[in-house]
């Protein structure tokens, strides 16, 4: 096989097309994560997981690699495997919320409910302001039927980030709160 100046040994099948490219270090780590994504962003979730599981294992726990693992194990609902790496994530980027969040989203689902609010309510003091973690907190109080705290929660939401309107109005969690809507505060505006 002959290499090219730039490193890259190509693999070719019986009529001379390249099947399939290996790089070293960090230009495998890179094409890998590349590959990945495609295939994820293609609804290919075993191809990205055999892609993510070639990284070569001194780099596996980087951040970039951990966070494209995280939307791996989304997609295929693998919640405790999934809040451990969202818990790893939080702890090596606490300023980004989406790992906080997704991180109480895998434990709601894997564990419970209240684990998941634990985890949002230590995530709101230091995202105060971030809407999704008061609707997730919004979402959390109805279901446990503590519907003055799910308004209070909601409407925060809102008045962060009015496209909240329109998911309070279809959420699940939410059934309650929009049932009760007009009876429990009657000036409240409304969630449709």
């Amino acid at each position: 096989m002959e290499e090219r100046n730039d490193g890259v040994h190509p693999q070719t099948d019986d009529c001379g097309r390249p099947t399939r490219v290996e790089f070293s270090g960090a230009m495998d780590l890179k094409w890998r994560l590349s590959q990945a994504r495609g295939y994820l962003g293609l609804g290919m979730i075993h191809e990205a997981v055999v892609e993510l599981d070639h990284v070569p294992a001194g780099m596996a726990r980087q951040t970039e690699v951990l966070a494209l693992r995280a939307l791996v194990l989304q997609e295929q609902a693998q919640w405790p495997p999934l809040a451990e790496v969202a818990h790893e994530l939080v702890q090596r980027q606490p300023a980004e919320s989406g790992w906080w969040i997704t991180w109480a989203y895998a434990t709601r689902r894997g564990h419970s409910l209240a684990a998941a609010e634990a985890i949002l309510l230590e995530a709101e003091r230091t995202h105060p302001r971030e809407a999704a973690i008061q609707f997730n907190l919004g979402c959390y109080a109805c279901v446990r039927g503590d519907l003055i705290e799910a308004r209070h929660r909601v409407d925060q939401a809102i008045a962060l980030d009015p496209s909240f309107k329109e998911a309070a109005a279809t959420d699940p969690d939410l059934v309650r709160l929009r049932e009760t809507q007009g009876a429990s505060r009657p000036s409240a505006p409304e969630i449709t």
